[in-house]
Parts: structure tokens; C-alpha cells; sequence
């Protein structure tokens, strides 16, 4: 696995040509509304705004102040969360127009980074297990567990990783609007993956939990 910075990308979303014998399966971005939503957290601050605000009003109207007094008084205080929540859903935005998920035979790379280009490279054999949790909207993420001797930083990674998993950061493909067909397209190429390494090895492919021999690998994206 690797992490390069760079500024020119000879194919879209990949820092350099694909070597012979891999092919592009699917590329895509984050839904901006959806990582705005989970990423960012838009919602819950828009109820927590709204909380102070009705709080604020309830004191303020209690204190013997008028609805119009009231309404004047809280000015400062809408301007303040409308700002904060158009920030929130700005940084969604750009986080989703500046990235780039690619799934190819052999990998995954993200390219993500708003300020700064960055290209994260997951093999296969370095990815554990593969998870899917899908919302009501059809929209969903696939987090990638990695195996033990591979590590990302957690802040070169968000908001494309699993929250709260700051020892053992876990990249994400996150927020892919019709996330079914994408699972499908990657639990394909994990399982013709195994097949192709079990075959120039000799020996049978392996479903599900390995040997102790060998590290485990995922045959297929799992569902949450």
C-alpha cells in the first residue's frame, strides 16, 4: 500500500498509467449531500442550532421581551448557525468534487485531498474484510479493514475512513449514491482476485477464512 501527493494525473482519479494487465472496473465521487450529512454531521448541528435557538427564544420571551424584541435579539444568533451549517455543507462539497474512488482488478486507489492531491493505493492482499452498510436512500459506504502490518494516518484519510477508528484507521469508500451495484463490482474482483492467486500458487482457491498460513482475505463485500 502507498500514499503519494501529486498535481499532474495523466488518467482521471490515478496518479500514473495503469501497468499492463489492469483495467479500470468502476471510478466514482461521494455523494455531497450525503457526505455533508455524515461526514460533516449538517443535520444533528442544524438540531443543535435549532435547540439553542428555541431555548434562546423561550428565556428571552419568559423575561417579559415581545416576539418582535425576540426575533431582533436573535439575529446575530441565526446568522451565526446559518454560517456554520453553509461552511459544513461547503467542505462537503468540496470534499466530494475533489475526490475520486477508483476500483480496478487489482486495487482500490482514492484520490481525495481538497487542498492538496493525494493517492492512496489498496491492493487486494492488503485488504482483510470489506463491509457495506447501506442507508434508505440507497446510498451507502464500503469500509476496508486492512490486515495488521498496514496502516494509514486517520488524518490523511478523513473524512474517507471510519469514525473513531484512530489506532487502526479504516479507508472508506464513502457515500456512493447507488452503492449496490459498486459492492458488487468490488466483491467480483476480491473473489477472481483469490482465484487468480490461488491459481498461480498451485492450490485451491480459499472462500471465506483462510489458513493459519496465510493472512485473511475477503471473498466478497459483506453487509453490515
Amino acid at each position: 500500500m502507498t500514499t503519494s501527493e501529486y498535481e499532474f494525473e495523466p488518467v482521471r482519479g490515478l496518479p500514473e498509467y495503469l501497468p499492463k494487465g489492469e483495467h479500470i472496473l468502476w471510478q466514482g465521487s461521494p455523494d455531497a449531500w450525503a457526505l455533508a450529512l455524515r461526514a460533516f454531521h449538517v443535520r444533528q448541528i442544524a438540531v443543535y442550532f435549532a435547540l439553542l435557538l428555541g431555548w434562546y427564544a423561550v428565556s428571552r420571551y419568559g423575561d417579559g421581551h415581545d416576539a418582535a424584541a425576540v426575533a431582533v435579539s436573535a439575529l446575530p444568533l441565526i446568522g451565526v448557525s446559518l454560517l456554520c451549517l453553509v461552511m459544513l455543507g461547503l467542505l462537503g462539497w468540496l470534499s466530494a468534487r475533489s475526490s475520486i474512488y477508483t476500483i480496478t482488478n487489482r486495487r482500490i486507489v482514492l484520490r481525495i485531498g481538497i487542498a492538496l492531491t493525494m493517492a492512496i493505493n489498496i491492493p487486494f492482499r492488503q485488504i482483510a474484510a470489506a463491509n457495506l452498510k447501506t442507508y434508505r436512500d440507497g446510498s451507502g459506504d464500503i469500509t476496508l479493514k486492512l490486515l495488521d502490518d498496514n496502516r494509514i494516518a486517520y488524518l490523511h484519510l478523513w473524512p474517507h475512513a471510519r469514525a473513531w477508528r484512530l489506532t487502526r484507521p479504516e479507508p472508506m469508500l464513502r457515500a456512493i449514491a447507488h452503492v449496490g451495484p459498486v459492492a458488487r463490482v468490488l466483491s467480483d474482483a476480491l473473489s477472481a482476485s483469490l482465484d487468480e492467486n490461488a491459481e498461480h500458487a498451485g492450490t485451491e482457491p480459499v472462500r471465506g477464512r483462510s489458513r493459519k498460513a496465510a493472512p485473511p482475505r475477503p471473498a466478497a463485500v459483506a453487509a453490515e
